[in-house]
């Protein structure tokens, strides 16, 4: 989602008031996160929480809902 709104991992952790490391952790499965972390990425990338747990991936238009294809 987050390639998809063309942010940098800076740009989301700047939104989140994180460091850009702990987005990457984040991305890469190394963070736990804890339900005010997911709402707070969710903010940032300007999608709904269950757009993160559903299967496929990010619309190319940055919607929020994963693309059917």
């Amino acid at each position: 989602y987050r390639l998809a709104a063309n942010l940098s991992q800076e740009a989301v952790g700047v939104k989140m008031g994180v460091d850009r490391a702990y987005v990457g952790l984040i991305e890469r499965g190394e963070q736990n996160v804890t339900l005010l972390t997911i709402w707070g990425v969710c903010e940032a990338l300007n999608v709904r929480p269950a757009a993160l747990f559903a299967e496929g991936l990010p619309s190319e238009d940055g919607d929020g809902q994963p693309r059917s294809d």
